[in-house]
């Protein structure tokens, strides 16, 4: 047996429902028929993909790994078959939170300008590389450091960091803090896709208490609730202005790298038109591989 495109449709289906169930609604076949095909899957590339010895289907590390490599193949396919077909290939840029800050409209606008046949797309997901690495976007404008392998990066900025606090917070009226000003207030950490750890305050000096959410939304409920008090960076504050939230600049915090990333190998080929012009509109030069 040759693997085909349609053991990959079937195990995605499968991998986003963590179901047989639903996985065979969606694309409209049987149980059975679902099962048969990730079973010759399976078979053909000899490792495990699901786990299905408790209750629950979940994925084995291997199929979580071999999922995002499907995902991207997928893409390609579907995406040269629209190509074949003349249709309009729209280049999809994700963003985990704040896009390109107050340069996204400027960004946006100029992109129509000048590539009027290529729509740019521009897609919020909660997740480090903004589904870059699984395949759900063609380039992603990043925050902090990015370690996926497969990845370029082309750093464009920095932002200077700020603290988040409640409107009220005896603190939300000064001109500056200090990290060493939140030490001892509930730290809201966006382990998902956020850029602030404990490890930015020094050893002996951090937080002893915070909450871990997964997005900008409930980074900004927490603190706007008064949970919690938050660090994050000046594009936040300026792409979530709210009337129960202050931003205060912090001082003593480094500043954070604002990069556009993309997948080493072939892509979408108005990557390069993509980079020249965040680089217009927002600076920067430097090139890495993640």
């Amino acid at each position: 047996m040759s693997i085909e495109l349609r053991h990959f449709r079937c195990f995605l289906a499968i991998a986003d429902t963590l179901s047989i169930t639903r996985a065979a609604e969606r694309l409209h076949l049987t149980q059975p028929a679902v099962s048969r095909t990730l079973r010759q899957l399976e078979q053909e590339l000899g490792i495990r993909l699901v786990d299905r010895s408790t209750h629950h289907l979940v994925l084995t590390p291997d199929g979580e790994t071999f999922r995002d490599r499907a995902r991207i193949a997928v893409t390609a396919f579907d995406r040269a078959l629209a190509t074949a077909h003349h249709t309009d290939w729209p280049l999809r840029l994700g963003h985990a939170w704040s896009a390109a800050g107050t340069d996204t409209t400027a960004l946006l606008r100029r992109w129509h300008e000048e590539h009027p046949g290529t729509p740019l797309e521009l897609l919020r997901i909660d997740d480090r590389t903004a589904g870059l690495a699984r395949g759900d976007v063609d380039a992603a404008l990043l925050r902090g450091e990015v370690r996926a392998p497969g990845l370029i990066t082309e750093r464009l900025t920095t932002e200077p960091r700020v603290a988040g606090l409640p409107a009220d917070d005896p603190l939300a009226g000064r001109a500056a803090l200090s990290l060493a000003d939140l030490a001892d207030r509930t730290i809201a950490l966006n382990t998902v896709s956020g850029t602030t750890t404990l490890d930015l305050w020094p050893a002996g000096a951090r937080p002893a208490s915070s909450i871990t959410i997964g997005n900008t939304d409930d980074w900004l409920a927490a603190i706007t609730g008064g949970r919690a008090v938050g660090v994050t960076t000046s594009a936040t504050a300026e792409m979530h202005p709210h009337p129960a939230m202050s931003y205060v600049p912090l001082t003593d915090a480094p500043p954070v790298p604002v990069v556009l990333a993309w997948r080493d190998g072939p892509g979408h080929p108005r990557i390069r038109d993509l980079i020249t012009l965040a680089h217009e509109v927002m600076g920067g030069t430097a090139t890495e591989r993640g």
